[in-house]
């Protein structure tokens, strides 16, 4: 059974819907760790309540080198295939990036390649546009430009509001991550767009 680590930053609310989907074994996987740079993150106490070990990514002491090197160790001793990224706001290094090619997953609150970069949301509703939606992709060396595994598509109706919108993303993350990793961890070629 394939084993993977959730990275968050935040609430942690897309791990909590893919710690769901792993509990109702829906998603057939090992989740080992979760684990954070932000000590404070929500996130962590909601991975504790499911049980599983909650670690903490120390950038502001170590920098990204050392915080990266923490990060490969807790992945051998735990025999991690996948790093999941859900929520997490640091940069990977290129060469983590490198060193783990093709095994880091990453979601983004837009229908990439449009509105790439830290707030996606944020700036497909300045721009205006009818049609917005999440991407699952893998992670390359550059900001949300790795090979897409699928998307979903939401309509910025006439009524929303940047938190209505914002909540309706973030529904259909829950839904679109575990099952995109569900098919990427049992071998499928995830290529469908919903």
């Amino acid at each position: 059974m394939t084993s993977f680590a959730v990275l968050i930053s935040g609430r942690g609310t897309n791990m909590a819907a893919i710690a769901r989907a792993v509990a109702g074994n829906r998603l057939k996987a090992r989740l080992k760790f979760v684990a954070s740079d932000n000590p404070g993150a929500a996130g962590l106490d909601v991975a504790r309540k499911f049980g599983y070990r909650a670690e903490i990514l120390d950038y502001e002491k170590e920098g990204r080198s050392g915080a990266e090197r923490q990060l490969v160790r807790l992945c051998s001793l735990n025999k991690v295939e996948w790093i999941v990224l859900a929520g997490f706001m640091r940069i990977l290094s290129p060469e983590f990036v490198a060193a783990h090619r093709g095994r880091i997953v990453n979601i983004h609150p837009s229908l990439l390649p449009s509105f790439p970069g830290r707030d996606g949301i944020g700036d497909a509703w300045k721009y205006g546009v009818k049609i917005t939606g999440v991407t699952v992709h893998l992670v390359d060396e550059g900001i949300d430009s790795g090979p897409i595994l699928a998307q979903k598509a939401v309509p910025v109706r006439p009524s929303d509001t940047p938190e209505s919108l914002e909540k309706r993303i973030h529904r259909a993350e829950h839904g679109l991550y575990w099952k995109t990793l569900a098919a990427l961890f049992s071998g499928v070629t995830v290529s469908e767009r919903s």
